[in-house]
């Protein structure tokens, strides 16, 4: 008998301590390492899906934003008097269409600027008309609404060289796109422009 209640105890014992379930389960980790919205950062670190591509982020994939005020000299090269746009020079312009694609509120003017050489007047208008066949190009080429383009010369009243030399001739005759907007923009890993030296 004695033996009999040692041994319904311990099977007792036994089902009260298999009813005890613990539970080392933990939380589910997020282990996707694709990149979805192409930002740099992957999927198990992102916390700001859907950034623009190209834009700068942080370490979590979120990108912070800026106004839209960018000034580029245009590396374009017209031959002397004159204001034709060779088309090797089309993809200086189309850097500016893109963006103004991209961002329907933004506005561009085009500044003619020109060196020294021959008249104030002479200067003024060849500048104008430099501007004037920069933003045709936008127009007819690119589909820019004409009512978000505007050109104005200023002859050689703004040089960026006052040096007189033939270089700084050369710097003078040059073409800038200020491209502006209420809004703002993704601040970008690169500038909108991929211009980095000046030619005139």
């Amino acid at each position: 008998m004695k033996y009999l209640m040692i041994l319904l105890a311990l099977i007792t014992t036994g089902c009260s301590v298999n009813d005890i379930v613990e539970s080392n389960a933990s939380t589910q980790q997020n282990f996707d390492l694709a990149d979805s919205d192409r930002d740099g950062v992957i999927m198990a670190r992102e916390h700001c899906e859907g950034t623009l591509i190209g834009s700068a982020v942080d370490n979590y994939g979120c990108g912070n934003t800026k106004n839209i005020n960018e000034r580029q000299d245009l590396k374009i090269l017209f031959s002397n008097n004159s204001v034709i746009i060779e088309p090797q020079y089309y993809n200086q312009i189309e850097l500016v269409a893109n963006i103004m694609a991209t961002y329907p509120t933004t506005k561009v003017t085009i500044e003619g600027h020109t060196s020294k050489r021959g008249s104030y007047e002479l200067n003024l208008a060849l500048s104008q008309k430099r501007a004037k066949a920069v933003i045709e190009v936008l127009e007819n080429r690119f589909g820019i609404d004409p009512s978000r383009l505007n050109a104005i010369g200023y002859s050689f009243d703004k040089p960026i060289d006052s040096s007189g030399t033939p270089e700084a001739e050369e710097r003078n005759r040059r073409v800038i796109a200020e491209v502006t907007a209420d809004d703002a923009i993704p601040e970008m890993k690169w500038n909108i422009y991929t211009v980095d030296e000046q030619i005139d």
